[in-house]
């Protein structure tokens, strides 16, 4: 088991507005997706820790962008899920404005990780955020979360297919399961190179 540089992690602040964000100084590294795609399973499988980010069944729960420090000038940031959850759509119009906000304004950010269902990937919202991502020239990473959930041959169609999709020009695509350790390392090795 090689060293994980992400074990001392620890919850730094959630931020229900952009006035409430962190010092922009640093690095960090965010990761999106539609809600439960389980960005908060990949976070706590990132750091070897099971409980730094409160995971949920409910889908919407993560109201506020949530960061987390790796260690001085290095963050994770959890976004708001996107997509489906059981808010008022004034509740969404206000993460929408958060999100964009944070995306347009961030000098600290330096790449971001979309998460996506591998049964259900590349949704209307998913394209959104990518052909954002593409056009604000942010270094991106597709992580097709769940892999565990299909047969081998299955994930290897998936992944052969979101490598052609045109929303991921420019990024690198991965399989990951929590539940099985697929990829972690493989996720490790990248927000690492990010942040350093």
């Amino acid at each position: 088991m090689s060293h994980n540089p992400f074990h001392g992690t620890t919850f730094l602040l959630g931020a229900p507005g952009l006035e409430h964000l962190p010092a922009d100084t640093g690095r960090e590294v965010a990761f999106a997706g539609r809600s439960n795609v389980g960005k908060s399973s990949i976070i706590n499988s990132l750091a070897g820790q099971r409980h730094l980010v409160r995971t949920s069944r409910t889908p919407g729960r993560t109201r506020e962008l949530n960061f987390f420090e790796v260690r001085p000038g290095m963050r994770l940031v959890d976004l708001p899920g996107y997509g489906f959850a059981r808010v008022s759509l004034a509740q969404r119009r206000a993460w929408g404005e958060l999100m964009a906000g944070y995306l347009a304004q961030r000098q600290s950010l330096v790449g971001i990780l979309t998460v996506m269902d591998i049964r259900h990937p590349f949704k209307e919202s998913d394209q959104d955020l990518l052909g954002l991502l593409q056009a604000g020239g942010f270094r991106s990473h597709v992580v097709l979360n769940k892999a565990d959930k299909l047969t081998r041959g299955e994930r290897n169609d998936v992944l052969r297919q979101a490598r052609k999709e045109p929303a991921t020009a420019g990024a690198q695509v991965q399989l990951f399961s929590s539940v099985s350790g697929d990829g972690v390392d493989d996720l490790r090795q990248v927000v690492r190179e990010w942040l350093e």
